[in-house]
């Protein structure tokens, strides 16, 4: 099997089912394979939109010891636009970016017509077990890494403060892609 094969296998196994559509995201690099963004309409439950990348992990990063993320989001909306910004973020940001947790990126333009959110904050992935959240794939491990869609507005307050406070604020509510942004503690 290949390493996407497998990857794809555990993602049948976390979500029960096979993914609802695939996004291809065209790589700027001729030799580097397109990112896929696996979909699953209502999973984990009702209306929720759920994306998993593969293609982020095929590069090498300096800060990788212990795996090479893949990324996932999920939002309650059923707009696939969130699933094809995580595919546009790892594109354009593999081998540049490392993607650990209490990273934030600006994505520069809202992500969805639904709301003006228009950055992201990288965590652990929601709705995973423990033992879900990685995969040993042929030559590597793969981490998977949740990404929460943010305000452009909230970066300073979250640098300011930090993940831990930042994510334990009362209007911070990261699968709502209709929320209001966090103005302050």
């Amino acid at each position: 099997m290949s390493n996407a094969e497998l990857f794809v296998q555990h993602l049948d196994r976390v979500t029960g089912r096979s993914e609802d559509a695939i996004h291809q995201v065209q790589s700027s690099d001729p030799l580097m394979p397109n990112i896929a963004v696996f979909v699953y309409k209502d999973w984990p439950e009702p209306g929720f939109i759920t994306g998993f990348t593969f293609g982020l992990s095929l590069v090498e990063h300096p800060d990788w010891k212990l795996g090479r993320p893949e990324l996932m989001i999920a939002v309650e909306s059923s707009d696939q636009a969130w699933t094809r910004a995580i595919g546009h973020v790892a594109e354009n940001l593999r081998g540049k970016c490392p993607f650990c947790y209490g990273h934030t990126i600006n994505f520069h333009a809202k992500v969805s017509k639904e709301s003006e959110l228009d950055a992201f904050l990288v965590f652990a992935p929601p709705f995973l077990a423990k033992e879900e959240m990685s995969v040993q794939l042929k030559d590597y491990t793969c981490n998977i890494a949740g990404m929460y869609p943010m305000f452009s507005s909230e970066l300073s307050l979250y640098q300011k403060i930090g993940l831990e406070r930042f994510w334990h604020l009362p209007d911070w509510d990261p699968l709502n892609v209709h929320r209001e942004p966090v103005l302050g503690c």
